[in-house]
């Protein structure tokens, strides 16, 4: 199963590295990489940084992702095996990056659509992803709603990623349909970071709950 999520992972990169191959010749001098709320592009970057950057990225995520156990301590190892949720989470992330990177240069080649409202999409589709999955996260320190709190205690770290789990994917749902339906996406931010903040808040309320009545 681990070896299963590397090889997607690198078909990722790879068909990200061809696909930026086969659209090079006709990429503009410089390319368009970052819009306003309004949709208006206010950055711009070489080609050559733009078609190196996203996949370069994706990259170093799969090695992280490779050596992400090797540098966890023990009984807070990241999960690798068959069932657990940390490499899914990861292949998620990789996907999401090559999204973004051909919504960019697609935008570059003038075609025509509100890459804002994509992104924005994208991100609330990431998050319902990652909301799907993170009840099956192992306690670690890289992966999951890792505060003081969770990481004191495993309950805390259980319920708070069952809550997290639920109020992720609301929210990224949530988020997807702002970004279609509202002409900035400042109400689908407003939404994830929302979604972001609850379950930080919740392991907060939970610890402190487990403290009063002397459990911890």
């Amino acid at each position: 199963m681990k070896r299963t999520y590397f090889v997607i992972g690198a078909l990722i990169i790879a068909a990200t590295f061809i696909g930026t191959l086969v659209l090079w010749p006709q990429l503009p001098d410089r390319v368009p990489t970052h819009w306003n709320a309004h949709n208006q592009v206010n950055g711009w970057s070489s080609k050559e940084w733009t078609a190196l950057l996203m996949p370069g990225i994706m990259t170093v995520m799969l090695l992280v992702t490779a050596a992400l156990p090797w540098l966890s301590p023990r009984n807070f190892e990241v999960e690798t095996q068959g069932g657990g949720a940390y490499l899914p989470i990861m292949i998620a992330a990789i996907a999401f990056t090559a999204v973004v990177h051909f919504a960019v240069l697609e935008a570059a080649l003038g075609h025509r659509f509100e890459i804002t409202h994509v992104i924005t999409g994208g991100v609330g589709l990431l998050f319902a992803a990652i909301g799907a999955m993170l009840p099956g996260v192992r306690r670690n320190f890289y992966v999951g709603v890792r505060t003081p709190w969770t990481l004191a205690d495993p309950r805390v770290w259980e319920a708070t990623h069952r809550f997290a789990g639920k109020a992720l994917v609301i929210a990224g749902l949530l988020a997807v349909a702002l970004a279609f339906l509202t002409a900035t996406p400042w109400s689908a931010a407003v939404a994830l970071a929302a979604g972001a903040m609850a379950p930080i808040i919740y392991s907060l309320a939970y610890y402190k709950q487990l403290e009063r009545r002397g459990e911890v």
